[in-house]
């Protein structure tokens, strides 16, 4: 999933003090943690209902999948993880300053991982 989608802590405090008739103060954490859950929640019910709409216009379901996958793409597995580290340390470690051996190191640890099954 991406970024989650939750309200400012301002925006709960706002709607606290709306509910409550009054200023109220404090952090809230519990009050933003069930409020991120139900905007998080309303808005996977929205698009389910967008996808089944897409589906019914198109009697094809692979636009409403994509539109599922664009909007809560899978976070990468580890194994995808590891690489784009791999590929980081790679570029810096690519100078005189390191010897063979840590680039011959680099090289076993990007086998090791190619060999890895990925995620299903």
């Amino acid at each position: 999933m991406t970024d989650a989608i939750a309200p400012s802590l301002e925006l709960v405090r706002e709607w606290i003090n709306d509910f409550f008739g009054c200023s109220v103060s404090g952090e809230f954490k519990v009050e933003a943690a069930i409020a991120t859950r139900a905007a998080q929640w309303g808005a996977d019910q929205e698009l389910e209902a967008c996808c089944v709409w897409v589906n019914s216009v198109d009697d094809d379901d692979c636009f409403g999948a994509n539109l599922r996958a664009a909007r809560r793409p899978k976070p990468p597995s580890l194994k995808e993880q590891a690489f784009e580290e791999l590929d980081k340390v790679d570029m810096l470690w690519d100078t005189t300053e390191f010897s063979q051996e840590t680039l011959n190191s680099l090289d076993i640890i990007r086998r090791a991982l190619e060999q890895l099954p990925d995620p299903s």
